[in-house]
């Protein structure tokens, strides 16, 4: 893998608007029907257009459709739509114009190995990583773009995630942009553990200092590098 995934969506009314869904109105846009644009992503009609009308109830009309007529009918990309891709675009540039910088390394020693995967116990306790092979002193690299935050009486069981790193913390401070926040979290290591949230999660979750959260990510998301004993 050469880049971090960007985990960005924008939400309307319960309602999340992610990658797949920006697919699927472009591949409308290009293929000038909901059924040639399904067939091109490999997704059922039923399936696309269900999702089509739970998108328009939250983000307004989407698509406007035409009937029969010498063209046979067809789709086509409402000013909503293309506002809301464009604002999709806003906020995944936003991601990735941070997420280089925005990482948080902890140090710790493998206690455990189970495969490609090891535990590292750090400061803030026990850390799953992807190490294959790793022994000893070792430091963990978590993409802040990787880590999400919720109130602590919202956060999933662990049987309902596959998050398996999950620690509670307190928000040490936020640094805003136009679309996209940074948020360091004290999780008792030396160093804050940093996610990457968009503007309505921080307003959503009323994140600000002082404030208590979980945050949680999976140990695929985390790189474990062996250091020397000097380090």
């Amino acid at each position: 893998m050469t880049r971090p995934s960007f985990d960005a969506y924008i939400r309307s009314d319960g309602v999340t608007l992610d990658a797949d869904d920006v697919d699927l109105l472009r591949a409308i846009g290009r293929a000038g029907s909901l059924n040639n644009a399904a067939e091109s992503l490999g997704r059922s009609y039923a399936h696309a257009q269900r999702r089509i009308v739970e998108l328009e109830e939250a983000f307004g009309p989407l698509t406007e459709r035409h009937r029969g007529g010498s063209g046979g009918g067809g789709s086509e990309l409402t000013r909503t739509a293309t506002d809301l891709l464009a604002a999709f675009e806003r906020t995944r540039t936003g991601f990735e114009g941070v997420a280089d910088i925005a990482e948080t390394v902890l140090a710790g020693e493998v206690i455990d190995t189970d495969g490609e995967l090891v535990t590292v116990e750090t400061d803030a306790g026990p850390v799953y990583a992807l190490a294959p092979g790793a022994e000893g002193t070792v430091q963990l690299s978590v993409r802040a773009d990787a880590v999400t935050l919720t109130a602590p009486d919202d956060t999933p069981v662990p049987e309902h995630t596959s998050a398996r790193n999950r620690f509670a913390g307190t928000v040490r401070r936020i640094e805003s942009g136009e679309r996209i926040v940074r948020v360091a979290v004290d999780i008792g290591a030396d160093e804050p553990l940093l996610a990457l949230v968009t503007e309505d999660s921080r307003e959503k979750l009323g994140l600000e200092p002082a404030r208590d959260v979980v945050a949680s990510f999976k140990a695929t998301a985390t790189r474990g590098t062996a250091v020397g004993p000097d380090v």
